[in-house]
């Protein structure tokens, strides 16, 4: 009997048919306990009124959720934007890569603090009009649109400070909503080359853009918006003890996929990181799943040992890069940028325990590609010069661009790239006349 042999694009497909069904049942499980966990801090009562506040609040910078309402509204949120996203990736029936693992964890991560499900449809709707205008599928654009949700608290700003009757104003609200979902891809695409790939946040700098030409339109007609504190101190054991227990099952099934192998993880190392770096087609669901236990728990620890809170954005900050661990971020090229962060606390007036910091330690991961690359140093550099620049850039666009330290990590990119390159081609011309 003749043994029937797959051509490679069979077994591609195959490949990834196994990936969808293994991630589909990873994300369906991680939902619903989202939602049992809502339930168990919270009453159905409390949830309810919780989530009304959530939608007729102001989401600028820092709103964190834990404090605003309560843990179990802020994670029924959460499981709330998780499932839309899950729901839309299905309906789309796009296969599960890297990118879709990010932009689902960064959804549930920032509804800890910023993010619901009012103050995004109209972003995404904007985007979903602009690849219809262009006559191509939404497919093309949908992870565009669900990390651009970013500049959701620009929405429910508007309904708060324009002086018209409240239904106009969310009238307006809606439609700059679209308009920003439809400039958004454009922009983009065309961000990426400025960094060159060096910086995982490319929407986070996009958004950011946006978000200054906005802000400064706002203050000309003498709308003022004004960054917000709302932040949630301390280290509640069974949330540390959670955040552990979710990150080390998700380690154990990676490990059990790759059957017990550890190898595939060291080669997963090797990846400069610099985007595009899916590790789910280069490594498998395996491999990748374990890169993000991994990550999720180093990054958590820090925030323990430094004494720092888990608040709402520093565990939605956390649960960023765990979902971004399978596009580009792993343990080799994220703790030189980390260090730099650290080290930086000792020279500047920001404390190490401050909230900027603890989001700065957490989100400067976006510049992994760069230690990646270009080695320990340049990290360390790239982590100091983040600090600089993510404390200033807030007040570009009033704390309405959720993706602060994106916006950062965007300029840090494009001021580094050009030196350190410039400065290896220069060492390899002596190198070469020697």
């Amino acid at each position: 009997m003749m043994r029937k042999t797959l051509n490679p694009k069979e077994t591609s497909m195959n490949t990834l048919d196994l990936q969808r069904k293994q991630l589909l049942g990873y994300f369906s499980i991680t939902t619903i306990l989202l939602f049992l966990i809502s339930f168990l801090l919270s009453s159905p009562k409390e949830i309810f009124e919780g989530m009304k506040l959530i939608f007729v609040s102001r989401d600028a910078l820092i709103t964190d959720y834990f404090e605003l309402t309560s843990y179990g509204t802020a994670f029924f949120n959460s499981a709330l934007l998780m499932l839309m996203g899950l729901l839309t990736v299905i309906r789309l029936n796009l296969h599960f890569t890297g990118l879709t693992v990010a932009a689902l964890f960064i959804n549930a991560g920032f509804a800890l603090f910023g993010k619901n499900p009012v103050n995004i449809l109209s972003i995404l709707l904007g985007t979903y009009l602009y690849a219809k205008v262009n006559r191509v599928t939404f497919k093309r654009y949908v992870y565009t649109a669900m990390f651009g949700t970013c500049l959701g608290p620009i929405i429910t700003e508007l309904v708060h400070v324009l002086p018209f009757d409240n239904y106009i104003n969310i009238i307006i609200a809606i439609l700059l909503g679209i308009l920003i979902g439809f400039i958004l891809p454009p922009l983009a695409m065309h961000t990426v080359s400025m960094h060159n790939g060096y910086s995982l946040f490319n929407v986070g700098f996009a958004a950011g853009l946006i978000g200054f030409v906005f802000v400064s339109m706002f203050n000309s007609f003498g709308y003022t918006a004004n960054t917000l504190m709302i932040w949630k101190k301390g280290q509640p054991l069974w949330l540390a003890v959670g955040l552990y227990a979710f990150f080390i099952l998700t380690f154990l099934y990676g490990l059990y996929i790759n059957k017990g192998k550890l190898k595939p993880l060291l080669r997963l190392l090797e990846h400069p990181g610099r985007a595009v770096a899916d590790f789910i087609l280069m490594d498998g669901v395996g491999t990748t799943l374990m890169n993000m236990g991994i990550v999720g728990a180093f990054s958590t620890t820090y925030i323990l040992l430094i004494q720092g809170d888990l608040s709402g954005p520093v565990v939605g900050g956390i649960l960023t890069i765990f979902g971004f661990a399978a596009f580009g971020i792993h343990l080799r090229n994220y703790w030189p940028i980390l260090l730099g962060v650290f080290l930086t606390s000792f020279v500047t007036i920001y404390p190490v325990t401050s909230a900027s910091m603890q989001l700065a330690a957490i989100f400067c991961a976006g510049l992994a590609p760069i230690a990646g690359q270009f080695g320990i140093l340049a990290g360390i550099m790239a982590g100091f010069l983040h600090v600089g620049l993510v404390h200033a850039t807030g007040s570009m666009y009033a704390g309405l661009n959720l993706y602060n330290n994106g916006f950062a990590t965007g300029f840090v990119a494009i001021i580094m790239i050009p030196l350190l390159e410039s400065y290896i081609k220069h060492f390899n011309d002596i190198k070469e006349k020697k």
